[in-house]
């Protein structure tokens, strides 16, 4: 779990999280390897980059992210998603503020979620506006928006992101859903070189991870490919989703030309849902993988035009 999203961790090693923020903006390069050595104990290989990581890594940090910054963002990229004629896939918009103090409470339905644009793990989730005390979610969202998310990750296209408070509408799971989940199902496709070729299921969420499998194009669970934690729990298998091939055809169009990209979507009721797009997963330190998942997958990320 990052430093970033643990509030308990953040406390404790705040004058660390502090180093590492100025790192990230100033000297990510230099904070990339060391938390990759930190992590792996190995050193990380930017000139011939071969694994997952390295390849997000790689490209997070040697090559334009200018249009990463743009996808990354929950707000921005649903232009994206309407200019691909995807719009019936976005959860419904109820308002955007650049401030906090400026959201307009009493014009939002009872039930919605607000979230940072530009940030991770800081949703909040209101399913009786009556019960929220305003002033507290105000507090709670300035420091959200005041807070440079990226930057302990060394994930500059986060750090461009200009932060906005957005509502969007609650999506709750389906009678479907509901029987293998407590909460909603993510769908997290993972997509190489514009084709999506696997999907990371994550779901009952709770405040120490969530449980997870990974799924071939097929639907063919492996467990095998992955490193099981306390955040990241072997979860049991579900049946394939309804849609599943309507899924996979909006992961592509998504994904475009991208080297890599992970597509997140949601199945409810019948119809498929856009989360959004990460390109750096974990901040590109996915220990929750085997080693040798990690190489399979950055043998299919092409990278070759932007190496020099």
């Amino acid at each position: 779990m990052h430093i970033r999203t643990n509030p308990v961790l953040r406390i404790i090693l705040k004058p660390l999280v502090i180093l590492c923020e100025w790192l990230g903006a100033n000297h990510p390069v230099f904070l990339a390897r060391i938390r990759y050595f930190v992590r792996f104990r190995r050193l990380l290989n930017l000139k011939k980059p071969e694994n997952l990581n390295e390849k997000m890594l790689f490209l997070s940090l040697k090559t334009d992210t200018t249009e990463w910054t743009m996808l990354a963002d929950k707000y921005a990229v649903r232009d994206y998603v309407w200019s691909l004629g995807l719009e019936d896939i976005l959860v419904q918009l109820y308002g955007a503020w650049d401030k906090a103090e400026d959201c307009d409470f009493d014009r939002l339905p009872d039930r919605f979620v607000l979230k940072c644009n530009h940030g991770s793990g800081d949703i909040l989730i209101v399913k009786d506006k009556s019960q929220i005390n305003r002033q507290e979610v105000i507090k709670t969202f300035k420091k959200h928006l005041a807070t440079p998310y990226g930057a302990v990750e060394s994930g500059k296209h986060y750090l461009r992101i200009k932060p906005k408070l957005i509502a969007e509408g609650l999506l709750e799971n389906d009678p479907v859903s509901a029987q293998f989940s407590s909460s909603l199902i993510d769908y997290k496709i993972w997509c190489f070189n514009g084709k999506p070729a696997y999907t990371w299921v994550c779901c009952n969420r709770d405040k120490h991870g969530c449980d997870v499998m990974t799924y071939d194009l097929d639907w063919i669970a492996h467990p095998e490919y992955s490193i099981w934690t306390q955040n990241y729990r072997r979860g049991e298998l579900i049946p394939k989703p309804d849609n599943y091939d309507l899924m996979m055809s909006i992961a592509e169009k998504l994904a475009g030309s991208f080297p890599v990209v992970s597509v997140d979507l949601y199945n409810l009721g019948g119809k498929v849902y856009f989360g959004e797009m990460t390109f750096t997963r974990l901040g590109a330190m996915i220990n929750f993988y085997t080693p040798e998942f990690l190489r399979m997958c950055g043998e299919r990320i092409s990278i070759k035009e932007l190496e020099k």
